[in-house]
């Protein structure tokens, strides 16, 4: 059998193997299909007979490699006929049995050896192959990144800093000891304002994203805003969060905030089921050496440490800290609106700069909260105000539930408008207006912004809670997905009832829904599990053990 001589391929294997750190039989596979496509290209050129030449044209044909004689051979599968019609994918009986094939019979195939000479596999081929081999060796490497990091996804790493590209800093990542270093992306957006990001700095990085496709640039996205780096650090910091004694029911973060002018912060909410324990101060630590540290990492961020609490009045105060709450009113507890009434010098910090402190602490607990000055409350006139709402709703059709909420919305005074404190007090002193059929019409006219905004917020205090859930489960990313999708559904009250469960649940109970509903995916599949569990959801009074207990059923 004749043979292409490839002088150097051994070498040539062995440094593409440790150069990009690729096993050897990888780097084998993409020489022989990377030469295969340069016979293709030689056979396109040499066409004399302008043959049609399809996509599955050249499937019979393949390239076998010898690294110890440094060279390849293109061989054919072809089948044995009367006449033939093909000759590249046909050979004659009669010309089988001249080579030697006396036991042949028709329809058989046999491997023939068709390997151009050496002077025929020409430049054009040769560039082909060359292009080829370098897109292969690229595929092999995303390919053997996506399978060593995917399992990573979700927890945090150590970076260096390599350079910068556009507005993104590309940084070297390794998934072990002793293990390669891999590109990875840290955008913009995911980027700390406090950080300093220069050539061979170190940073811990959370990986939020392994990417599948075959596009351009660092596969991993990671982040330094994430709030699952802050759930890290502190787990990483306080024993009793390793050892679940303390756990973090829920993170709300603000890494770039929308102003200048304000700060990072982060609100997070803790609880324990031992009695001996503080979380509060378990997390702070002795003179606040355990907080410390992760500020620290954080680079200076503003971090509230707050007690869970199951009594929603007295978590949203919590929440709110370090303001002092006179009281919580819930004014709505479908709708999730509550009345917060605080001292006229304490206003400020409730609403904090810009809005931000209200903001988290609306975001951590999912409800949405007005601010409201105690020695200007009116009581009863609100509470004459969200009855005469609950009361339209009554009445409303189906048909005129979008109107209701434009209502309901318009009235609301949403306090994340407010830009400072004068605003605030000049809302209070306003007279209320009786709302009559001709302001009622205005009102359906107007947009649906503030709405928009409370789903926004809620669904981001529902996925916030999840992906606190998921750093002890192992999780399947398209699985991840497929619950964010419902979490972010809008008018569907499976998915409204699925985001107050996972706000409201502590995270040992999700755990256990995420485990039985990772074992019926794993028994069936992720369209099916996902349209059992919404078939759930929408029994009337369903609780969330309840679910978790049908989940388990067959």
């Amino acid at each position: 059998m004749s043979m292409v001589t490839l002088a150097g391929l051994k070498d040539l294997v062995e440094n593409i193997s440790r150069e990009r750190n690729l096993p050897r039989v990888a780097v084998q596979a993409a020489i022989r299909e990377a030469l295969l496509k340069g016979y293709e290209r030689y056979r396109r050129a040499q066409n004399l007979e302008r043959k049609q030449f399809d996509e599955d044209y050249f499937e019979n044909f393949d390239v076998q490699l010898d690294v110890e004689e440094e060279g390849f051979r293109v061989v054919a599968t072809k089948t044995i006929v009367e006449e033939i019609v093909n000759s590249d994918h046909e050979i004659s009986l009669k010309q089988v049995q001249d080579m030697g094939g006396d036991e042949a019979q028709l329809g058989q195939e046999v491997v023939l050896d068709v390997t151009p000479d050496q002077g025929d596999f020409g430049r054009m081929a040769a560039m082909q192959t060359k292009q080829v081999l370098a897109q292969k060796l690229r595929d092999q490497q995303r390919q053997m990144v996506q399978e060593e990091f995917q399992d990573l996804e979700g927890t945090v790493l150590q970076a260096r800093v390599l350079r910068f590209e556009r507005q993104s800093a590309i940084m070297a990542v390794s998934s072990g000891f002793s293990q390669p270093e891999v590109e990875a992306e840290l955008p913009k957006r995911e980027q700390l304002p406090n950080d300093n990001y220069r050539a061979n700095a170190t940073f811990r990085v959370y990986l939020k994203k392994v990417s599948q496709g075959q596009q351009r640039g660092p596969q991993l996205l990671v982040s330094r805003a994430d709030a699952g780096l802050v759930v890290y650090l502190f787990a990483n910091e306080v024993p009793e969060i390793e050892d679940e004694v303390v756990r973090i029911v829920a993170v709300a973060r603000e890494a770039n905030p929308p102003s200048r002018h304000v700060g990072p912060r982060t609100k997070i909410a803790v609880d324990t089921l031992d009695r001996d324990v503080d979380p509060v101060g378990a997390c702070i630590g002795t003179r606040g050496s355990r907080i410390q540290v992760v500020v620290n990492e954080l680079r200076g961020e503003k971090i509230d440490v707050i007690r869970w609490s199951p009594d929603p009045a007295t978590y949203i105060a919590n929440a709110l800290s370090p303001a002092r709450v006179d009281e919580v009113r819930l004014m709505d507890p479908e709708t999730r609106q509550t009345h917060v009434l605080v001292a006229e010098d304490q206003l400020s910090l409730a609403i904090g700069k810009e809005g931000q402190n209200v903001r988290l602490a609306a975001r951590l607990t999912g409800w949405k909260i007005d601010i409201k000055d105690k020695a200007k409350y009116d009581s009863v006139a609100e509470d004459t105000k969200f009855t005469e709402i609950r009361a339209k709703a009554q009445i409303f059709e189906p048909d005129e539930a979008d109107d209701y909420e434009e209502l309901e919305d318009e009235i609301a005074v949403d306090e994340y408008q407010i830009e400072d404190l004068e605003d605030e007090l000049e809302l209070e002193d306003e007279p209320e207006e009786e709302l009559d059929d001709e302001s009622e019409e205005e009102l359906d006219d107007e947009p649906e912004e503030e709405l928009d905004d409370e789903l926004e917020q809620f669904v981001e205090a529902a996925e916030n809670k999840l992906e606190t859930a998921i750093k002890s489960v192992k999780l399947s990313f398209d699985l991840k997905m497929a619950l964010i999708d419902l979490i972010e559904e809008e008018d569907s009250e499976a998915a409204e009832k699925f985001r107050i469960m996972l706000i409201e649940s502590s995270l040992d109970l999700l755990r256990q829904f995420l485990e039985k509903f990772i074992s019926l995916v794993n028994a069936n599949d992720i369209a099916s599990a996902m349209d059992k569990l919404q078939s759930i959801l929408e029994i009337k009074g369903i609780t969330f053990p309840a679910i978790i207990k049908k989940l388990a059923e067959r």
